[in-house]
């Protein structure tokens, strides 16, 4: 059986956008949905974290959530994998933060790195990886949560641009991608988390791409 390590932020984790919601049911997981549809061929390691960034730290948070200095451990404490699918970027985009969706294509173009060093200072075959752009940011009435982002319009100019961006660091270093805003949209209610059904729509867009990567 194959062994996947889903490495993400609040959508991965399953955040709710109706402020102060409960977290998504473990069955609504993107990661809980991609290992259904894989039929048993495979297990997916969800480590999502709200507020992740992919290279970048945050002082306002309590956790630490700079995404390269804790990818070292979680591939050491999961292995060995076979695939590792990265969705980060999105709080990368906050102006305290990073705040461009170019740097995030560079910080994981780092966690390209670190995944890939990682496996040949033991000597081991690096797992695959696929870099996943995550959805859009959207308009919504809640101003402290699209502040964060620097307003709607930096957010949504921003969000647009991960794709491109995504996709030439995957060409560049030969991973896997996937454009989780063509199957996906955020919710209204704080216009960056996903409601149940568009969480799981990220699971069964990666299901073929995974399949056709992993040979299953």
């Amino acid at each position: 059986m194959k062994t996947i390590l889903a490495y993400g932020d609040s959508l991965t984790y399953g955040a709710n956008p109706q402020p102060n919601g409960p977290r998504h049911a473990y069955v609504d997981r993107w990661p809980s949905v991609l290992e259904q549809g894989l039929g048993g061929k495979a297990r997916v390691i969800a480590e999502g974290l709200g507020g992740r960034t992919t290279a970048s730290d945050d002082w306002y948070a309590a956790a630490d959530r700079n995404g390269a200095r804790i990818l070292p451990t979680l591939l050491d404490s999961h292995s060995p994998l076979d695939l590792v699918i990265i969705m980060l970027g999105t709080n990368d985009l906050k102006p305290a933060v990073c705040g461009s969706a170019l740097e995030a294509s560079f910080g994981l173009r780092r966690l390209v790195q670190i995944i890939r060093g990682q496996a040949a200072g033991k000597g081991e075959t690096a797992p695959q990886i696929i870099l996943v752009a995550p959805p859009l940011i959207c308009d919504s009435d809640n101003a402290d949560m699209l502040g964060h982002f620097g307003g709607l319009q930096h957010g949504l100019e921003q969000s647009s641009q991960f794709a491109a961006h995504y996709a030439r660091r995957a060409q560049e270093w030969n991973t896997g991608f996937f454009d989780a805003s063509t199957v996906a949209k955020a919710d209204p209610a704080d216009g960056v988390h996903l409601d149940a059904a568009n969480t799981r729509a990220i699971g069964v867009g990666l299901v073929p791409v995974v399949k056709s990567m992993l040979g299953l």
